[in-house]
């Protein structure tokens, strides 16, 4: 059985790609944020270095992919944000022969995205809808944001600014998952194996997502591509300003050169936004 997980931030189109999968290949498993999520303590131990503890929840995530496999399921996809914030190098443990798909968004949207969702979770009205707890403690009793990184990783150290704006948070995180990305597919020889799409555009694109599931050799359901899917769309419209603008260059400005080289290559300079960065 194929399996493929998700190189991506979050409000990046994690959502919407399951259900393209989920619509249009034939004996497909497709799944968001399926249970064992690893959200939450499993990115508190990967910055903890305990590999042990993620090892033995993902243990509980596999027999599940196995299962499936046994079923006669042909693809198993598996699409959410945590992949790189917990899990990735323990996943490739036990499928070195994964594929993979690179959602790149642009970190300004993605930030305000975030953000904006922060807002809406978090207020009294809507808590209804949220009812788990949005945080939990780490083993030094600090509290952490369930969906976060724990801002102890070194890129946090590293910033040359005395404090960070929540939305210059955000874009920190963007920056560190990004070189996630590309440090797991030169670590493993991934490239090859790699799909990239940036988002929303190309997941907009009925030729782009007919040239992913060719890439990937999966047999559709019907003749044509059925774009059909939930979008996830933010509840608060999502447009950055231009103090967002100037939030992220001052970030960058006072940023070690080490944490922005990948965005001088490709697939990043394919892409307009990437002058953010020069």
């Amino acid at each position: 059985m194929l399996k493929i997980f998700v190189l991506a931030s979050g409000r990046s189109g994690t959502k919407y790609l399951s259900d393209l999968f989920k619509y249009n290949i034939k004996n497909c498993i497709s799944k968001h944020e399926p249970l064992p999520n690893m959200f939450g303590k499993p990115i508190y131990w990967r910055q903890q270095e305990k590999i042990d503890k993620i090892r033995r929840k993902f243990l509980w995530k596999k027999k599940k992919i196995d299962r499936y496999a046994k079923h006669g399921n042909d693809v198993y996809i598996e699409t959410n944000n945590a992949f790189l914030k917990s899990f990735s190098d323990v996943a490739m443990e036990y499928y070195p022969d994964m594929k993979l798909i690179h959602l790149i968004r642009n970190p300004l949207e993605v930030a305000r995205s975030e953000l904006n969702k922060d807002t809406w979770i978090h207020t009294t009205k809507i808590k209804i809808l949220y009812p788990f707890p949005k945080y939990y403690r780490g083993k030094d009793r600090a509290k952490y944001y369930i969906w976060t990184l724990t801002k102890k990783e070194d890129i946090y150290r590293d910033v040359q600014l005395k404090s960070l704006t929540p939305y210059q948070n955000y874009l920190l995180q963007w920056i560190e998952i990004e070189n996630r990305a590309m440090q797991f597919l030169e670590e493993y020889k991934k490239y090859d194996d790699c799909y990239t799409l940036f988002t929303p555009g190309y997941l907009n694109n009925y030729k782009k997502i007919e040239d992913m599931f060719n890439f990937f050799n999966l047999t559709l359901n019907n003749k044509k591509v059925n774009m059909t899917g939930d979008k996830n769309i933010s509840i608060i419209p999502t447009a950055f300003s231009k103090y967002d603008e100037i939030q992220f260059q001052k970030l960058i400005e006072n940023l070690p050169n080490k944490y922005l080289e990948i965005f001088k290559k490709k697939p990043y300079t394919e892409i307009e936004w990437s002058r953010l960065f020069r």
